[in-house]
């Protein structure tokens, strides 16, 4: 795919443009935001990123559409589930309500930015390195196993990361909330407000679901501006998705169980990827495995979206159900 320097600076430059709107909005009135209001903006972001992959379709082909559609739904779907993790976040650090539209995008800020990174440096080792694959594959379905063990999405606690740890530890923070801000003075001394920390916990835990999502979507497409794009449209719409759904998340019961699946699928497709440039020396002697399948975007697409709505609709049935179940008893 031949993407021209000017077209990565022109992507880069409107997704800081929405974002600066978005910061300057939010930090002068910190609001909860209706329903119609998220509703609206979801809708204008997840119409936003279906009109680019049929802007990708146009210039560079179906082939590379399908990639694009199958790696922004699954980093959407991952994305759904950081929301579980988020919401507990808020819920342990007891972040005010109309603070919590700045906290969310200041930690997805700072998502953006670390997951350029690794989009960066993954792309740089894939190139380098086609061995990677078979690692690649190997922690997505290890990353599945973990996931179809736990079960149902219904995490109730959150655990601070080292690093959060160590900034709670060295740096002196206030009690009280003061707004937006993320320093204020006290005595004559610069203290960190608990919005600081918060926005820290929602950096660094995305974060650490990159280590998921960047294998998997390069399972699905080895074009970095794909990628990027990819996890641009799934997080820049995240803040609203949050409160459009909140009540509904813990609906998604077989969530987790839902993504097992697709990430298992996602590794096994990577394997397989790994085996057709094999040059790994005690595996076929080094030799590309010719007869190892393999897995067009087209299925990877159909898999995609047909888990996500089994396992949406399964939810939603199995979740009815235990709310009549729970109505009758009582």
């Amino acid at each position: 795919m031949n993407v021209p320097t000017w077209v990565w600076f022109a992507t880069i430059g409107a997704t800081t443009l929405f974002l600066a709107v978005d910061v300057f909005v939010i930090g002068r009135r910190p609001h909860v935001p209706s329903m119609a209001e998220a509703g609206r903006h979801l809708a204008f972001f997840v119409g936003l990123a279906v009109a680019f992959g049929l802007g990708v379709w146009w210039f560079s082909g179906a082939d590379y559409a399908a990639q694009y559609y199958a790696g922004w739904l699954t980093e959407y779907s991952l994305s759904v589930d950081n929301l579980f993790v988020f919401l507990i976040i808020m819920a342990k650090f007891g972040v005010p309500q109309k603070l919590q539209q700045t906290a969310l995008l200041v930690g997805i800020v700072i998502a953006l930015v670390l997951r350029g990174v690794f989009i960066g440096v993954g792309a740089a080792v894939i190139n380098q390195f086609a061995w990677v694959f078979y690692l690649f594959g190997a922690f997505l379905i290890y990353t599945a196993v973990k996931l179809a063990r736990e079960g149902e999405s219904d995490d109730e606690e959150y655990e601070e990361n080292r690093f959060l740890r160590w900034v709670e530890a060295r740096f002196p923070a206030t009690k009280e909330w003061h707004g937006p801000h993320l320093t204020v003075v006290d005595a004559g001394k610069r203290l960190v407000t608990p919005m600081f920390i918060v926005i820290l916990a929602l950096g660094t835990t995305d974060l650490l679901f990159a280590l998921d999502s960047i294998p998997a979507i390069y399972g699905l497409t080895k074009e970095p501006y794909l990628v990027l794009t990819a996890n641009l449209f799934a997080l820049m719409g995240l803040r609203q998705l949050y409160f459009l759904i909140g009540g509904l998340l813990q609906r998604l019961v077989y969530l987790s169980v839902g993504l097992a699946v697709l990430l298992a699928f996602i590794g096994v497709k990577l394997v397989l990827h790994a085996l057709h440039e094999n040059s790994v020396p005690f595996i076929n002697g080094g030799q590309p495995v010719h007869w190892a399948p393999d897995i067009p975007i087209s299925v990877s697409l159909g898999v995609i979206v047909g888990v996500l709505a089994v396992t949406t609709v399964a939810s939603l049935v199995k979740s009815g159900r235990d709310a009549r179940a729970e109505v009758t008893s009582s």
